[in-house]
Order: C-alpha cells, then sequence, then structure tokens
C-alpha cells in the first residue's frame, strides 16, 4: 500500500497538521513539530500531545505514515565544536518531540562541511551526531535526506548516505528519505523509466532499500547535476511525470511516507489523488 500526502502547516498545534492532511484526502503527511527557523521551542504540554494523537486515531494515521521534519538550523557535520553541540542538543529535542507525539521517524539534512573540513570527516561527524543522539532517545529512527549538494550541502551522494549509516552504530535506527529533486539535481537521471531502473539499482547497490523510510517527490525547476535545490510542481519541472507514475507502481515505495513538498499547495489535494491514480489495481 502507498501512503501519500504532503507536507502541511502545523500553524494553530501540531493537531492542526492532522486536519490539514486529512482535507487533502491524504493517506500520510510530514509537519515540523516546533518552529523550524528556531533553535528553541516551548516543550510539547500534555494537552498538545493529546490533541495530536487523538487526531491521528480519528482520521486512521498510523506513525509509519508520518514523517516529521527537524530544524533547517541544524548542522550535524558542523566544523566548531560549539556550534556543533548546539545542533547536537537541537537534534535531540527533536527526536524526544517524536517520540512524545507517538511518531517513530524524523527526517534530517545531514550537514555541511562549511568548506573548513574534509568531506570525509564531515560525514563521519554526522554519524557520530547521530550516535549520540540515539544513545540519549528511544523509538525514533533517524532519517537522513539525501540533498541537491547546494553549498557545501554533504548528501547529494548515494555513496555520502551509505558512509554515515556505515558509522552508525545502531542501524535499526536509521534510514534515509529519498527526495526526487534533491536526486536529480545531485545528478542522478530520473526522466524515464530506464533511468528510474538505473538510478534506484545504484541506491540498492550503494545504500539498498532496507533502509528506504520516506519519499519527498517533487519535481525539479533545476537542471540534472546543478546540484541546485529548486522544487516545482509535478510534471512542471524538468524531471516530468515519469519517475512519480513509476514510483506508484513500484512495490519497493510501499508502506513508507511519501510526501509532497512541491511549491503550490493549491495543488497538493489534485496531486494527491493523481499520484493514487497511477497505482496499480
Amino acid at each position: 500500500m502507498k501512503y501519500i500526502g504532503a507536507h502541511v502547516s502545523a500553524s494553530g498545534g501540531v493537531e492542526q497538521a492532522v486536519i490539514r492532511a486529512h482535507e487533502l484526502e491524504a493517506t500520510a503527511f510530514a509537519l515540523f513539530t516546533k518552529n523550524q527557523r528556531q533553535w528553541r521551542a516551548a516543550p510539547l504540554s500534555a494537552e498538545t500531545i493529546t490533541a495530536f494523537r487523538n487526531a491521528c486515531e480519528k482520521y486512521g494515521y498510523g506513525p509509519q505514515q508520518i514523517l516529521p521534519h527537524d530544524s533547517f538550523l541544524i548542522n550535524l557535520g558542523h566544523p566548531e565544536m560549539e556550534p556543533l553541540e548546539k545542533s547536537r542538543n537541537a537534534f535531540i529535542d527533536e527526536l524526544q518531540r517524536a517520540d512524545q507525539l507517538g511518531l517513530t521517524l524524523l527526517n534530517f539534512h545531514p550537514g555541511s562541511h562549511l568548506k573548513q573540513i574534509d568531506e570525509e570527516t564531515c560525514l563521519k561527524r554526522i554519524a557520530e551526531s547521530v550516535n549520540v543522539a540515539l544513545d540519549k532517545t528511544q523509538n525514533v529512527t533517524a532519517v537522513i535526506e539525501n540533498t541537491a549538494g547546494q553549498g557545501s550541502n554533504l548528501g547529494f551522494r548515494f555513496e555520502h548516505l551509505a558512509t554515515i549509516i556505515e558509522h552508525v552504530e545502531d542501524k535499526s535506527r536509521v534510514g534515509v528519505c529519498i527526495d526526487t529533486c534533491h536526486t536529480f539535481a545531485g545528478g542522478y537521471d530520473l526522466r524515464t523509466e530506464a533511468d528510474c531502473e538505473a538510478t534506484f539499482a545504484e541506491f540498492e547497490r550503494v545504500v539498498g532499500f532496507d533502509y528506504l523510510r520516506g519519499v519527498h517527490l517533487n519535481d525539479a525547476k533545476s537542471t540534472l547535476g546543478s546540484r541546485v535545490d529548486r522544487h516545482h510542481s509535478l510534471g512542471e519541472g524538468n524531471i516530468g511525470k515519469t519517475v512519480f507514475s513509476w514510483m506508484m507502481k513500484d512495490g519497493r515505495f510501499d508502506n513508507i511516507p511519501m510526501i509532497l513538498e512541491t511549491i503550490d499547495p493549491d495543488r497538493w489535494k489534485d496531486e494527491i489523488a493523481w499520484l493514487k491514480s497511477q497505482q496499480v489495481a
């Protein structure tokens, strides 16, 4: 079964995200559990936690259908110790918040070397950060999102993801989210079915579908291999619709949240309906 949804707003309280997903007729959703552009947030209250859990139960969303995203400020590969510790503490807080809400996944961008340390050192530092965070938390899997490789961000090659996983001690609590726009911008073609087969054969060889915990469904304004992160509506960008239809028919993408982050929320309901229509009967 495919779980298909969008990254919805949690404005007004995290329970509102559940309601917004239901209104889209989504079978999955993503959200931020706090303001993603601030380091600190008030702890989740007992009332908020109960409201979120009750809304999930009312509208039929289990933890396997929900992919929260951490703050954009966090850099688990930061070359300097003080900001690295700040990022690690914020990541631990994000994992704890997800656990309090009864969730089992947390999506994060791996990190950036800021042109101060080499790639290998940075990748190992990211893994070390994950180890520190997992040691201080429970129940939630850290889900590494591949990136477009913009600036000094790592994670745009499948080998980067594999290196991080290699150095994470608890393999049962690490996974990967593949963003189609980032994949394309990172140099992996997705425009034809043959391209899709080749790219995901490479993903299986280097990382492995056993680690796939989520997908971000985005077309790209950016070009192949540009390492520029610019999302677009499905079928409106340089990737086209083929990959999205192809994914809907491939059982390797079953039972994980597949999340739209396309640029026009007014299209989300129609995009979700179209994705559902592409599934094998």
